[in-house]
């Protein structure tokens, strides 16, 4: 009988050199640090793998750390009281590990450069005592396993490397549940390292693009139409000159640059989950818009993972039940409240935890529809109402006994009912990124008008491309307000991170 279990008696790490702490007191220069610390150490990794693939001697257990970044203050001083974030709440040490910080570059000098000024200490570089799993270390998209020689087949790979942890990988942090150990530094940002990277290896398989092209602001959608409309804009806008944007990603990275009508790298590929299109300008202030489908579990599954890019917002633009009698097909809906019915969260966010509209983000979308329909003031009321969207996780809620979920949906005053809104409402709120809905009525079940072919065709043919603009333009309008602005200190709880 044949066994494909290791005789190796325990192995000795093999790691990189120590490398001393550094203090910094400009960002840009610890972000240089945080940089090359961890291109050297995933260097390590890969290279130590790639010459076992090769046959090379098995000599030890390889081990390299993830660089971290530390700030200690004493003082009780009240930093700028208008700020969300760039500040510690009380005197101590705050720390919390990198990854990618080519990826994050802007973020991390951002983040750095406001505790260096609110807070007039340094920042102090060095290397943590969290491994770097060999599979983040080659970055998404590697397949490690398949590039395993026969001559490492018979010893498993968690015997030689680190490998995703998932007992050290969670959201207690950006849940509020975190407690530091007595002695213990408290975190500096809402997501540890090994949880960034397990997001950025997801993205890249649900949406079938790379991290570094989503945009700072995201759209997200319930149905292809409003992917192909954005995509046939887009292709326009870069045949045209880009008119400010630079690059039109979509799934397979399949990329086109402004100026041109054609991708650069043209092929084809099994579309995705959940695909991503990303109109990029150089300071990722461009739009990502993703379809996420149907149904709460992938709303907050696409979320989980989008907020670990920290974009400044994301909206739900895509379709709803229209619930009062006075609402007609092709009809939009602000939300200012939700009833969440998802369920899908109801672990990390009680529902009994309100989510609040945000000043900003609603009267970008308001302004937005005016622009794009030209009703002004009283008269937008013909085709926009505002008030409650209700989520829910059933999607035949209607075959239900009526006086269940109709009664609740009168007695909460909604509106509307959809299947996402309130989960990507919810996840914006659990991992404070600005969020907000705007839907649009393409059904009223409760008076006779289901969703039926013939009808469907029609309301989107007429609808998707205004409403796509209306998006658009609301997400272009947030790109203009300054960040710090954006930020509502409604998100932020009694005891924050720094890091935005």
């Amino acid at each position: 009988m044949n066994t494909r279990i290791s005789s190796l008696p325990a192995l000795a790490f093999i790691s990189p050199s120590p490398v001393a702490p550094q203090a910094f007191d400009n960002a840009e220069a610890a972000v240089d640090a945080l940089t090359a610390l961890y291109e050297r150490n995933t260097s390590f990794l890969i290279d130590a793998f790639g010459a076992l693939a090769k046959g090379a001697a098995v000599t030890g257990r390889y081990r390299a750390c993830y660089p971290q970044v530390m700030i200690e203050t004493t003082s009780f001083g009240h930093a700028d009281s208008r700020l969300s974030y760039g500040h510690v709440t009380s005197p101590g040490v705050y720390t919390t590990t990198v990854t990618r910080p080519k990826l994050f570059r802007h973020y991390l000098i951002e983040q750095l450069d406001l505790l260096i000024r609110n807070h007039g200490v340094p920042v102090i570089v060095s290397e943590s005592t969290t491994p770097i799993p060999l599979h983040f270390a080659f970055g998404e998209g590697a397949h490690i396993e398949s590039s395993v020689s026969n001559a490492m087949a018979d010893i498993p790979m968690r015997d030689l490397f680190d490998t995703p942890d998932l007992n050290n990988t969670d959201d207690l942090i950006a849940n509020g549940e975190y407690e530091a150990p007595f002695g213990e530094p408290a975190p500096l940002a809402p997501f540890t390292a090994q949880r960034i990277d397990y997001s950025l290896a997801r993205l890249s398989h649900y949406t079938a693009t790379g991290a570094e092209h989503f945009q700072n602001y995201v759209l997200f959608t319930n149905y292809q139409f409003y992917i192909d409309e954005f995509a046939a804009w887009a292709r326009k806008l870069m045949a045209e000159g880009g008119d400010g944007y630079t690059e039109f990603v979509e799934p397979g990275n399949i990329l086109t640059t402004a100026g041109n009508d054609r991708p650069e790298n043209p092929g084809t590929i099994r579309m995705p989950q959940m695909p991503a299109y990303h109109l990029k300008k150089g300071d990722h202030s461009g739009i990502t818009l993703v379809n996420i489908g149907v149904g709460p579990s992938n709303a907050k599954t696409i979320t989980d993972h989008v907020a670990v890019l920290r974009p400044h917002a994301w909206l739900m633009v895509g379709h709803c039940a229209g619930l009062r009698n006075s609402q007609r097909l092709g009809d939009y809906v602000l939300a200012h409240a939700y009833v969440r019915e998802d369920h899908v969260l109801d672990d990390d966010l009680p529902v009994w935890i309100p989510i609040p509209a945000l000043a900003e983000v609603q009267q970008a979308l308001e302004s937005a529809v005016e622009e794009v329909t030209g009703y002004e003031g009283f008269e937008l009321k013909r085709i926009m109402r505002t008030g409650t969207v209700a989520t829910i996780d059933n999607r035949n809620w209607e075959l239900r006994d009526q006086r269940g979920p109709v009664k609740r949906l009168s007695q909460s005053r909604a509106i509307a009912l959809d299947m996402e809104s309130a989960t990507i409402a919810a996840n914006g709120f659990r991992f404070r990124v600005p969020y907000g809905t705007l839907l649009c009525v393409s059904d009223r079940p409760l008076h006779g008008e289901l969703k039926l072919p013939g009808m469907a065709t029609a309301f989107y043919r007429t609808q998707v491309s205004q409403h796509l603009q209306i998006g658009i333009r609301a997400v272009q309008k947030l790109a203009a307000m300054p960040t710090e602005t954006l930020h509502s200190r409604k998100l932020r709880s009694f005891y924050e991170t720094a890091f935005q």
